[in-house]
C-alpha cells in the first residue's frame, strides 16, 4: 500500500466530532467560581450586618416603681409604635444589671447602668449608647442640727440600699472614704426604696442612701416633707467629683420644690454619678438607632438637674461608645429608617445585602465570562498544535523506519483524540482547520516519504 492510499484509508475512517450549542462543562467551569465568590460574599455581608432585626428585645430595670423601672416603661410605648416588643426584667437596681450583661446565661441586650461600679469587672463585651440622665444621690437624715460630712454619721445605723443596687455600691464607696466600713461601730443594713423610707420615718435607722435605681419619686417627695428629716447638702461636692471621675456636682435650686413655703430652704449640693444605656456589642444597629431615639424622647428636655438636650450623650466614661451609636449621634438614623416604616426599613435593608454583592461583583463578572469561556474552547484546541509542531519536525528529521513508524501512529493518535473533542458549534471553523493543519502534516509527510524513496531508487 502506497502512502497516499494509505492516508486515503485514515481520512475515510476517521469518527466524527461531536458539537453541541454550547458546553455546559466549560460554562459551569468559567462561571462557578463567580457564582460561588458572589455567594459567599451574600452570605459574609448577612453574617457582618446582622440583617434581620428582633421583633423583641429584653431591658433590665430597677426594682417596681423605681426611676429606672418607670424610664423602661416609657422605652416600651416608643418602641411599640416600631413594632418593637420591649420586655422589661426588674432588678435591683444598676450592679446587677451590670453584672446580667456581662453574663451570657442572662437574656437581655440592654440595661441601666450607672457610672462607678466597674472596678474588677470586666466589660469588652459591652457597649454604651449614650449618657441618659443625671442619678443624684439623696442623703436623707434624722436629726435636729445639720450634718455638714458623711463622716459625721460614723457610729450610726445608715441603710445603703439593696444588694445588687448602685445605691449600695456608691453608697460603700463614700463611706470608706470617710473612714467607714462594714464590720466597725457604724451599723450598715441593706434596705433601699421604701423599706429604708419607712425605716427611717420609723426611726429604726438615723440616714438613708436613696437613688433612682431603688427608690421612686414619691418616696424621695414623702421624706422631703416629712418633719425631723433633712436632705444632706453635699459640702464637700466638688472634692467628690475631682476624686471620683464617674460623679458630678449637682445643684438643686433654693425653693425647687415649693416656691411659696420655700422648700428646700436653700441651695442644696448632691453629687451623682451619670446613668448609661449599656448594652451588649451585638446589638442590632437598626435597634441601637431606636433606643436612643426614644432616650431622646425621654430625656432631652429640661429638668430639675438638667438642661434641654444634655441628655442623651455620647460621654465616653467606663464603657465605650458604640460605633452605631456614635455614628447615630454624628449623622442620625440611616436614610432607610429615616424615611420609611421599621419593618419596611428592614425589609429593604436585607435586600440590600444580596444586591450590593450582585451588582459589585456578578454583574461586571458576568460580561467576562464569554470572554474566559471562548479562551477556555480556543485554549483546547491551541494546545494541540504545539504537538503538532514537535511531531512535525521530528517527522521531517528523516527518522529510522522503527520511529517513523511511531511518529505515524502518535499522528493517528492525535487525530483520534482530537475527534473525540466534544465542541460547541461557534467553534467548528477553528476545529475543521485543527484537522486540515493534522491532514496538512500527514499528507507532507507522505510526500516526503515518496521523495525519499525515489531518490534512493
Amino acid at each position: 500500500m502506497t502512502a497516499r492510499n494509505y492516508v486515503r484509508k485514515i481520512a475515510s475512517i476517521r469518527p466524527v466530532a461531536r458539537f453541541v450549542g454550547i458546553s455546559l462543562r466549560d460554562l459551569t467551569v468559567t462561571a462557578g467560581p463567580l457564582i460561588l465568590l458572589t455567594i459567599v460574599a451574600i452570605a459574609a455581608a448577612y453574617w457582618i450586618m446582622r440583617p434581620a432585626p428582633p421583633d423583641t428585645i429584653t431591658i433590665t430595670s430597677g426594682p417596681a416603681g423605681s426611676t429606672f423601672q418607670l424610664t423602661a416603661e416609657k422605652y416600651r410605648k416608643i418602641l411599640a409604635r416600631n413594632g418593637v416588643k420591649l420586655r422589661i426584667l426588674p432588678s435591683e437596681g444598676s450592679l446587677e444589671n451590670l453584672k446580667r450583661l456581662n453574663d451570657p446565661k442572662y437574656r437581655v441586650d440592654v440595661g441601666f447602668v450607672q457610672g462607678g461600679l466597674t472596678a474588677g469587672v470586666t466589660v469588652d463585651k459591652l457597649v454604651s449608647l449614650g449618657s441618659v440622665f443625671h442619678e443624684p444621690l439623696a442623703l436623707f437624715y434624722r436629726g435636729e442640727a445639720p450634718v455638714t460630712w458623711l463622716s459625721e454619721l460614723s457610729g450610726k445605723r445608715l441603710a445603703i440600699g439593696p444588694e445588687g443596687s448602685g445605691t449600695h455600691a456608691l453608697a460603700l464607696i463614700l463611706l470608706k472614704a470617710n473612714g467607714i466600713e462594714p464590720g466597725g461601730a457604724t451599723e450598715l443594713l441593706n434596705l433601699g426604696g421604701e423599706d429604708a423610707a419607712q425605716a427611717l420615718i420609723g426611726n429604726k435607722v438615723d440616714a438613708a442612701f436613696l437613688m433612682g435605681d431603688s427608690a421612686t419619686p414619691p418616696i424621695m417627695r414623702t421624706l422631703l416633707w416629712t418633719p425631723g428629716i433633712r436632705l444632706l447638702n453635699f459640702a464637700q461636692a466638688d472634692a467628690y467629683a475631682r476624686r471620683f471621675p464617674y460623679l458630678s456636682k449637682l445643684d438643686l435650686p433654693m425653693g425647687a420644690f415649693d416656691f411659696g413655703k420655700n422648700i428646700p430652704p436653700q441651695d442644696i449640693h448632691l453629687i451623682g454619678p451619670t446613668v448609661e444605656l449599656v448594652a451588649r456589642d451585638n446589638l442590632h444597629p437598626a435597634l441601637s438607632d431606636m433606643l436612643i431615639e426614644a432616650a431622646r424622647e425621654v430625656h432631652s428636655g429640661a429638668k430639675l438637674l438638667q438642661n434641654a438636650g444634655e441628655f442623651p450623650a455620647p460621654l465616653e466614661h467606663e464603657y465605650r461608645i458604640s460605633d452605631d451609636a456614635r455614628r447615630y449621634y454624628t449623622s442620625g438614623k440611616s436614610f432607610l429608617y429615616r424615611n420609611l416604616p421599621f419593618w419596611l426599613a428592614s425589609l429593604v435593608d436585607r435586600l440590600l445585602v444580596v444586591v450590593v454583592p450582585i451588582i459589585v461583583l456578578l454583574i461586571p463578572g458576568l460580561k467576562l465570562v464569554p470572554s474566559i469561556y471562548s479562551w477556555r474552547i480556543r485554549s483546547r484546541i491551541y494546545r494541540w498544535y504545539g504537538i503538532l509542531i514537535t511531531l512535525e519536525r521530528n517527522m521531517l528529521a528523516q527518522p529510522e523506519p522503527a520511529e517513523r513508524k511511531e511518529l505515524l501512529k502518535r499522528l493517528d493518535d492525535i487525530e483520534a483524540e482530537v475527534n473525540k473533542m466534544k465542541m460547541p458549534l461557534a467553534y467548528a471553523e477553528q476545529f475543521y482547520v485543527l484537522r486540515d493543519h493534522i491532514s496538512f502534516v500527514r499528507n507532507r509527510y507522505a510526500n516526503s516519504k515518496m521523495e525519499a524513496e525515489h531518490d534512493s531508487a
